[in-house]
């Protein structure tokens, strides 16, 4: 019975790290950080070497298995498909209709999260401080970065991927934001609705080229620098803030695949800002109450994920 629990709630981990990833401006890898699967994930993810591929080809299934931790990549695969086909639609209409609210609570998840995470820094050097400031800079400059016109050449589309991959599994940037600034997130959602294979395919080697080397890097860091990675890794937290700051006006627009004009450029204001300019109500005390909501989840899962690692098992 402890298995099956233990096993569903990985699935529901996948199913937040599959809704945080629609979203343009929140990562998938910062619900992993918040979740406290994230070095498991990238421990499960580096097993994927020459030894792992030698077992499947002459299949040798269970150890397989075993090396790759598929006990606990499968559920959570399967709930990040699974809140990709399902919570991406609600996430989707949110923005779209209610986006003061979502963006708030987000920015609540993010900011306390960035908190928890900076507590797992047990030594404070300049280094680690430089770290974070870097990773603030990093994340701020891609969220106010512009989105650009790009080749749709096979080499561009797999650099895409491997880019993007690498930011949907760190905390605090978004793989499709990512995708919007290197002008091909319509492009690659127009491949997938149309079924163009060769492009759909091109990018997803990319995405596996990029994961498998990138989380080589990022492991290592974490296991020889603790500290400067995780300050690198708060900051790019912090700084992703930006992106997700409730009030915005828009500043450029464009027509999207449905003919509709959306603003793709857009700019933070304060409330008063966003009343005058909009004339729509900034629903402050909304905004506060979902912030509100954002870190009470994330100091509860906090709190039950310390109890669960105190309770003899």
């Amino acid at each position: 019975m402890n298995k099956l629990k233990e096993t569903l709630l990985i699935y529901l981990k996948g199913v937040g790290m599959g809704g945080a990833d629609v979203v343009p401006g929140v990562s998938g890898g910062t619900i992993a950080f918040i979740t406290g699967i994230y070095e498991k994930l990238l421990d499960s993810i580096k097993a994927f070497d020459l030894e792992a591929f030698k077992l499947l080809f002459t299949l040798q299934v269970m150890p397989f298995w075993k090396k790759i931790n598929g006990s606990f990549l499968l559920p959570l695969f399967l709930g990040i498909i699974t809140s990709f086909l399902t919570l991406a639609k609600l996430i989707i209409y949110l923005l779209a209709n209610h986006p003061i609210p979502l963006w708030s609570f987000f920015f609540g998840l993010i900011i306390i999260s960035a908190i928890l995470v900076l507590r797992a820094i047990n030594r404070w050097t300049l280094g680690v401080i430089l770290a974070i400031l870097v990773g603030i800079a990093i994340a701020y400059f891609i969220t106010e970065a512009t989105p650009a016109e790009t080749s749709n050449q096979p080499w561009f589309i797999f650099i895409s991927g491997a880019i993007a991959i690498c930011a949907m599994i760190l905390p605090g940037i978004s793989g499709s934001f990512i995708l919007l600034i290197l002008g091909k997130y319509e492009y690659m959602m127009n491949a997938i609705s149309t079924f163009d294979i060769i492009t759909v395919v091109t990018f997803a080697l990319g995405c596996v080229v990029g994961l498998l080397s990138f989380v080589r890097a990022i492991s290592w860091l974490l296991k020889n620098y603790h500290n400067l990675a995780i300050g690198l890794l708060s900051g790019f937290m912090i700084g992703s803030l930006n992106k997700v700051w409730p009030w915005k006006t828009p500043v450029k627009f464009r027509v999207n695949s449905h003919g509709e004009q959306v603003a793709y450029i857009t700019k933070n204001v304060f409330p008063a800002e966003y009343y005058e300019k909009t004339g729509e109500y900034p629903q402050v005390l909304v905004a506060i109450l979902f912030l509100a909501l954002g870190v009470f989840i994330v100091v509860a899962i906090e709190k039950i994920a310390n109890y669960k690692s105190k309770t003899p098992q």
